[in-house]
C-alpha cells in the first residue's frame, strides 16, 4: 500500500503553481488529466508535464482526451488534426495508423495514457454527446476498429482508455448536465457490452483503461449509476465484460452525479473502481478531495504498473 491517493485531478492553468505542487506533496494523487485550458504551446505542454512528473513520479500517468474530430485537446497549428471516429467505419487499418500517429503525437509532449477510443454505439435518437466520436451503430464495427485503434495507441507507446463501460450510447442526455436513465433491458444492452468484452478479451484488458459511465441503467442497477455501482463494476465490468485493467471513473464533477467529490470518490471506490477522476482543476476541490480520497489500493497499483510495463515494452525510443 502506498500513500498516493487513488485520483487523478486536473490543474488550473498552464503551469503547475507553488500552491498544486505543495499540496501534490502534501496529498499526492496518481496522475493528473490535461484540457485546453492547460495546453498553449509544445515548449510550454513540455515544461508542464516534466514539472508533474517532478511532483508526481516518473511512473505517474498523465491523461489527456485526444480522440480525434471534436475531442482533441493538442490542436493545430501546434499540432496536426485528426479525423473523427465516426470517419473509420469500415476502415480499421486507417483507425490503427492514425492512432499511431495520434498516439506518437501525445507522447512526444509527455502525455502517456490517451482517453480514446470511444467504443459506445451511435444510435439514433440518442444525444449527440457521443454521434461522431463513436466507430458505428454495429456492435461488431465498434469492437473491429475500437481493437485496431487500441493497437494503434500501443503502438506508439501509450495506454489507451476504452470508453464509456457499460456503453453510453443508449442515452438520451448528456451526462455532463444530467444523469441518463436507460431502460433497454439485458438482452438490449448485450450490444451495448459487446464491443468492450470483444477488445479486452485478448489480454483481459491488462494493457488498457477502462473508464465508467455516468449512467443509471435499470436493468443493471435501478437504484445507482455504473460509477457507483457495485453490481454494474463487479457483476458486468469485472465478470461479464472480464476487464482486469484499470478502471477510472468518468469525470466526477460532471452533473449525472450528485454530492461532495469527496463523498463521490469514497462510494466510486468502494464499488470497485481504481481510480477517481476530477477535472475541473479548481484547487479548493482539489485539496478536498485528495485529502479525504482514499489511498491507491495494492490492486490498483498492480493494475497501474502492469498497464505502464506494458506501454514501455511497445514504446519506439526517441528519435
Amino acid at each position: 500500500m502506498t500513500d498516493t491517493r487513488a485520483a487523478v485531478v486536473g490543474i488550473a492553468g498552464t503551469s503547475l503553481s507553488a500552491e498544486e505542487a505543495a499540496l501534490f506533496r502534501q496529498h499526492r494523487p496518481a496522475g493528473a488529466i490535461l484540457f485546453a485550458r492547460n495546453i498553449a504551446d509544445p515548449a510550454q505542454l513540455l515544461a508542464l508535464t516534466a514539472a508533474l512528473r517532478q511532483e508526481l513520479g516518473e511512473e505517474a500517468p498523465i491523461l489527456v482526451d485526444q480522440e480525434g474530430g471534436r475531442v482533441a485537446r493538442l490542436k493545430p497549428p501546434h499540432w496536426p488534426a485528426f479525423p473523427s471516429c465516426a470517419s473509420f467505419e469500415g476502415r480499421p487499418e486507417q483507425a490503427r495508423q492514425v492512432a499511431a500517429q495520434l498516439g506518437a503525437v501525445c507522447l512526444a509532449m509527455g502525455l502517456d495514457v490517451v482517453c480514446a477510443p470511444v467504443l459506445d454505439l451511435r444510435l439514433p435518437d440518442a444525444h449527440d454527446i457521443i454521434g461522431d466520436r463513436a466507430f458505428s451503430a454495429d456492435p461488431a464495427e465498434v469492437a473491429r476498429i475500437g481493437a485496431a485503434f487500441t493497437a494503434g495507441l500501443r503502438a506508439a507507446g501509450c495506454v489507451p482508455v476504452i470508453k464509456h463501460v457499460p456503453g453510453h450510447g443508449r442515452a438520451t442526455l448528456d451526462s455532463h448536465e444530467a444523469l441518463p436513465r436507460v431502460a433497454a433491458g439485458r438482452e438490449e444492452l448485450a450490444a451495448d457490452i459487446f464491443p468492450f468484452r470483444a477488445v479486452c478479451l485478448p489480454d483481459a484488458g491488462r494493457s488498457l483503461w477502462a473508464m465508467t459511465a455516468h449512467i443509471l441503467y435499470e436493468a443493471l442497477d435501478p437504484d445507482r449509476p455504473a460509477t457507483l455501482s457495485p453490481r454494474v463494476i463487479e457483476g458486468v465490468i469485472r465478470d461479464e465484460i472480464g476487464f482486469d485493467g484499470v478502471l477510472v471513473s468518468d469525470d466526477l464533477a460532471m452533473k449525472a452525479l450528485t454530492g461532495e467529490p469527496a463523498a463521490l470518490a469514497a462510494a466510486s471506490l468502494a464499488a470497485g473502481c481504481d481510480l477517481v477522476l476530477h477535472c475541473p482543476g479548481i484547487f479548493a476541490e482539489n485539496a478536498a478531495l485528495l485529502a479525504a480520497c482514499p489511498v491507491l489500493s495494492d490492486r490498483a497499483a498492480e493494475r497501474l504498473a502492469e498497464a505502464r510495463a506494458l506501454s514501455l515494452a511497445t514504446r519506439r525510443p526517441a528519435a
